[in-house]
């Protein structure tokens, strides 16, 4: 799911019991797990968008429209 980050966030999977952690930066537009991306949605850290190829402009979707998915 791909997602820009609109704040620094820490992801931690819970199926690894906080032994590994992923810093993300303000202004990265990265393909994460769902996981991450709900929590950094829920967070106010990251919007979710759609990329259809890596050199595509990120598109921000609307939360309805993601909700749908």
């Amino acid at each position: 799911m791909w997602v820009r980050f609109t704040g620094d966030f820490d992801f931690s999977p819970a199926a690894l019991g906080g032994r590994s952690t992923t810093a993300y930066r303000a202004g990265m537009e990265m393909n994460v797990t769902r996981e991450c991306a709900d929590l950094a949605v829920a967070a106010g850290k990251a919007v979710r968008g759609r990329k259809p190829r890596r050199d595509a402009p990120f598109m921000e979707q609307a939360d309805a429209e993601a909700d749908s998915r």
